[in-house]
């Protein structure tokens, strides 16, 4: 049945249609604010140029570019390769390349697996400079950057990005820091989010977007998620949108009282879209939990809004238009974990502009831009209740009815794997032991599967729009993961290296240190990785999921934790050291990332294990779908289009192609007919393609671009190169 209008807040016309007056003329840099001239144009597509995150400020994936056709595409062949050189590390702790280049009048941009930012020749690959955003400093744990922002006002052009807790402008041209921008180049993104800089730390994957003379961020880390925007120019903080409200502001009372003061998560880690004709930015906003609380949330009682919603804001000021919350009081890490992607619904004879959001869960929201309103039904789901004590888990959730998910939702015993006996024997045992009672069953103490896993469904590369056929393509994985939490373990008492690391630590790393690959990476070897230097760095900081203890710890805490590490045992805690109860934290705690796998490690359900699919928008039908990568030993053996996990997204062509790497095992580039899923190219990579392609033109000459940097299989080597090609 349709949701009613308590889960949709929206605007009226007349703001929107304000905001489409207060842009008109400025698209062009021909009229009102010259700024960024082309780059902000509104289309929802790319031509000659790729230069933004994703194409376009839409996020379509799209380019108008056909020279490399259905006709011809056989015959592409490697035009250039870069090798960063920037990959490092073996199994569970290598570096990964997620980057999505920008090219720009002739110029290559990309982040490399350490996080510099090189500048090439589009058409040649040869190197013009690269900036270290590290100043020197060895990088050697994973940098997770997913591409850069551009702006330009007449000679004035500039590149940002961000580099562990920082937004730094970068002088497009010459590669040297803008030191008028922020603090001499950067602004520390701990700054301005009305918190003790101190207590949190902030991180950022994915590149923000610029409107105007502003660059609109989102963030991830142990943080509130608020939205800012900053003053490209200056640095200068402009606006902030509270993604968990404060006294006073919409969503209040959605939480308990007080919750803004300490609360964190609710973040846009996925990044941001962008409608510039409205003057609209698209916010897709994380779980309101973060690390434990991602999966229990007994102190956060409530739907806990901004939590896991789509959130429409006034570009200019921050001001919330509409939300759609997709999940109330999210125990499962639904995170929304792409950008949306700006879509037109036809519909009687009618355009109506509309945003589409992919999501973890496997299933497609399709709404009014203006409104929020859903464009297809959708039905109320009535959950099991949570039984952990202190969870109070939402009495009912929405669906869409139609698209109909593009991935399985409901995990039972005949869709166990049948690989082999064996596989088989070992699946059916481990599920017997779990609960699965479909979507949204609530995490328990004996197990419960969460179907698709926490990586999706679709995933952080986000889904293509092709705007001649209204067709929408989403890459997905199809894989099962278990949702356990426990109690939380008593504290160690006293203050050696052991007792602090099971104290703080061992819930990411494991209380063995073997950690869960390559997401949280073992430590049992960190020492022979990283240095003391870099140890206390991370410690002390934190990076991407790892929040910091700059707090929490003490200089002698972080020594003893490093000394633990290295192998003291001096540090490890005596044999007959009394746990006590702890006082501080949540009484019940995740037990860790673990997928669903068979004896040999294989997924232990049925085929397929990752897909590729063809929506039309219009009516919501699907036009194709087909299983989605290999592994390789698995085919040798005669067990093909099995498909496999992928990370990255796709990109679709007016010359009729479909571009995608994305597949972690068998490291293949492919294309295929956009029309109807035939495979018409593919190529090996050195390493996995898990980054969104980009496509060019220099001089009339077509190109398509992929990082190929690993990272997600710990059995293969991780890359650092971006390879290109084009027709002879």
């Amino acid at each position: 049945m349709r949701t009613s209008l308590s889960f949709i807040r929206y605007t009226t016309f007349a703001l929107i249609s304000s905001a489409l007056l207060a842009s008109c003329g400025q698209r062009d840099g021909k009229s009102g604010d010259p700024s960024n001239s082309i780059h902000t144009s509104a289309s929802g597509h790319s031509g000659t140029d790729w230069p933004w995150y994703h194409g376009n400020p839409h996020g379509t994936h799209y380019s108008t570019l056909d020279q490399i056709n259905k006709n011809n595409v056989k015959d592409l062949q490697i035009a250039w390769t870069f090798d960063s050189g920037d990959a490092f590390g073996e199994g569970g702790s290598q570096s990964d390349m997620q980057s999505n280049p920008l090219i720009i009048d002739g110029h290559f941009y990309f982040i490399s697996p350490k996080g510099r930012l090189f500048c090439l020749n589009a058409a040649t690959g040869e190197q013009q400079w690269v900036f270290d955003p590290a100043f020197g400093e060895a990088v050697n744990t994973k940098q997770r950057l997913r591409g850069v922002s551009y702006w330009q006002a007449g000679d004035d052009q500039r590149i940002l990005f961000t580099f562990r807790g920082f937004l730094m402008a970068v002088n497009a041209q010459t590669g040297e820091l803008i030191k008028s921008f922020g603090r001499d180049g950067k602004i520390d993104l701990r700054e301005g989010l009305g918190r003790e800089p101190d207590s949190v730390n902030v991180g950022n994957v994915s590149p923000g977007v610029v409107y105007k003379n502003l660059i609109v961020m989102g963030s991830t880390g142990n943080t509130p998620g608020h939205i800012r925007a900053y003053d490209v120019r200056t640095g200068a903080q402009q606006w902030i949108f509270h993604t968990i409200p404060h006294p006073g502001e919409f969503g209040y009372e959605t939480w308990p009282k007080d919750a803004w003061k300490t609360a964190k998560g609710a973040n846009a880690w996925s990044g941001l879209t962008l409608d510039p004709e409205a003057g609209i930015v698209f916010v897709p906003l994380a779980s309101a939990g973060m690390g434990d609380k991602d999966f229990y949330g007994g102190d956060r009682t409530g739907d806990n809004l901004f939590g896991t919603s789509l959130v429409a804001l006034d570009a200019n000021t921050g001001k919330r238009l509409w939300h759609f919350q997709l999940v109330k009081h999210d125990l499962w890490d639904r995170d929304p974990p792409t950008p949306p992607t700006l879509i037109t619904v036809e519909r009687d004879g009618k355009k109506i502009p509309a945003v589409a959001q992919a999501t973890k869960a496997g299933v497609i929201y399709i709404l009014d831009r203006a409104t929020g309103e859903s464009l297809y039904p959708l039905t109320q789901v009535n959950p099991p209740a949570s039984d952990i004590p202190g969870e109070v888990s939402a009495q009912s959730q929405i669906m869409p009815v139609h698209p109909k998910p593009f991935a399985r939702q409901h995990l039972t015993e005949d869709l166990l794997t049948t690989r082999t006996p064996e596989a088989h024997e070992t699946a059916k045992k481990i599920f017997s032991g779990l609960r699965s009672r479909g979507p949204f069953d609530p995490p328990s103490l004996q197990g419960t599967i969460l179907f698709p896993g926490m990586d999706g469904g679709a995933e952080w590369g986000g889904a293509a729009y092709d705007p001649e056929t209204g067709m929408l393509y989403v890459n997905a994985n199809e894989m099962a993961w278990i949702l356990k939490v426990k109690e939380r373990p008593p504290v160690l008492a006293g203050n050696s290296g052991e007792a602090i690391y099971l104290n703080h630590c061992a819930v990411c790393h494991g209380v063995e240190r073997k950690g869960s690959p390559p997401e949280f990476p073992a430590l049992v070897d960190v020492s022979e990785r990283l240095s003391e230097a870099q140890l206390q760095h991370q410690i002390i900081n934190g990076n991407g999921r790892m929040p910091g203890f700059a707090k929490q710890l003490s200089s002698a805490d972080v020594a003893a934790v490093i000394g633990y590490l290295k192998g003291d045992h001096a540090q490890a805690a005596k044999k007959d050291t009394p746990y006590y109860p702890s006082t501080d934290g949540d009484p019940y705690v995740f037990g860790g990332y673990t997928r669903f796998l068979d004896h040999q490690g294989y997924p232990a359900i049925t085929p397929p294990w990752g897909t590729l699919s063809a929506i039309n928008v219009n009516s919501g039908d699907y036009v194709w779908a087909q299983p989605f990568g290999e592994y390789p030993e698995l085919a040798a053996q005669g067990l093909t289009n099995t498909g496999s996990e992928n990370y990255g997204g796709a990109v679709v062509t007016k010359g009729g192609l479909l571009f995608i790497a994305a597949t972690v095992y068998d490291n293949q580039f492919r294309a295929f007919d956009k029309h109807n899923g035939t495979l018409l190219w593919q190529t090996t990579l050195p390493a996995a393609g898990i980054a969104t392609p980009a496509t060019y033109s220099v001089n009339g000459k077509q190109f398509i671009a992929i990082g190929a940097g690993g990272g997600k299989n710990p059995k293969a080597k991780p890359g650092g190169s971006v390879v290109v090609f084009s027709l002879p």
